[in-house]
């Protein structure tokens, strides 16, 4: 008597949606239907709209942070670099997204690229300090460019266009831009992380001396990770000099990378969509507490320490916490 056959496949009862499919699909599913529900709001959208653009910057550094253990502190480099590529060109009258977007994204990535030759030479805080002082020399050398507006930061006069057609000046359409950049790079980082490249590069941040052993070449993987979320920072910093028609050197100080971090670890560390939750909540918190009261910092602070030490995974982790609650209760 033969056994019977197991089941196809396709006999296989479907799995259900985890947390980690679910919350992405509700997440994006409301930026998508926001403009709809608040139409008339332009003041809102504008925000949450900034919010997503630095959603773009912060799911680099998650990818770096979170994935790779690379805590860096230069990462609002390439944010301000992306900017900048956008405001020099509109003040030489090229504002055409099809060359300045591939400026951009070439700018920020490039920039990465080197810098992480020298950075990923180290290890632990110095490596947070190197990527600081990587950091620093764009900031500085930003506000040295007289013709471009020096400290005072430049006026882009253009936003721009997109085969002649003024699509960025529309604020909707504006909008749904953004909202479709945010989805694409979410996508392609989250493919990327689960790729075979993205297994060695979390390996690499569990026991690198183990990847090499079996001949991975740990140093090229990560290099190539950095150059990534670089990529991603220029996509922002494209983003957000159409958005508020100005850049400045303040893009890429070292208290915009602080931000960033911030931003990671608010919506939860090693979860890409956690940095998109993080940076839109941060805006709002920050735009929200800053009408309050002007000493909004002294309250927006202790907050974060206390998500931070007590939220564990973030707002992400204290949903998580709170869904646990609920169930039992």
């Amino acid at each position: 008597m033969t056994a019977p056959a197991s089941p196809a496949p396709s006999d296989k009862a479907p799995t259900r949606l985890g947390a980690a499919e679910i919350v992405p699909i509700v997440l994006f599913a409301g930026l998508a239907l926001l403009p709809a529900a608040f139409g008339g709001r332009a003041y809102l959208l504008g925000l949450v709209m900034r919010g997503m653009i630095f959603a773009i910057a912060a799911l680099g550094l998650d990818f770096l942070v979170g994935y790779g253990a690379l805590v860096s502190f230069g990462h609002a480099a390439s944010v301000g670099l992306g900017a900048y590529a956008v405001g020099i060109l509109a003040a030489h009258g090229i504002a055409e997204t099809l060359i300045a977007l591939p400026v951009a994204l070439l700018a920020a990535t490039g920039f990465a690229a080197l810098t992480g030759l020298v950075c990923l030479r180290t290890r632990g805080v110095y490596f947070i300090m190197i990527t600081l002082a990587f950091g620093q020399m764009a900031y500085f050398t930003a506000s040295s460019l007289a013709p471009y507006g020096g400290d005072d930061g430049l006026t882009v006069r253009m936003r721009d266009t997109l085969l002649g057609l003024p699509l960025f000046a529309d604020e909707h359409a504006f909008y749904y831009v953004v909202f479709a950049a945010l989805l694409g790079a979410y996508a392609l980082a989250r493919a990327v992380v689960g790729s075979r490249f993205g297994r060695v590069f979390r390996g690499a941040r569990e026991n690198a001396a183990r990847l090499a052993a079996v001949g991975y070449d740990v140093y090229r993987f990560q290099l190539v990770g950095y150059a990534f979320a670089g990529t991603l920072g220029g996509l922002s910093g494209f983003l957000l000099a159409n958005a508020t028609d100005f850049v400045s050197p303040a893009y890429m100080s070292w208290q915009r990378s602080g931000e960033l971090i911030i931003m990671v670890l608010l919506g939860g560390i090693g979860r890409l969509h956690g940095a998109v939750i993080g940076a839109i909540a941060f805006i709002l918190i920050e735009e929200w507490l800053s009408g309050a009261t002007e000493h909004w910092k002294l309250v927006f602070g202790p907050f974060l320490v206390l998500v931070v030490l007590f939220a564990r995974g973030g707002l992400i982790g204290l949903g998580a916490q709170l869904s646990r609650v609920v169930r039992r209760g």
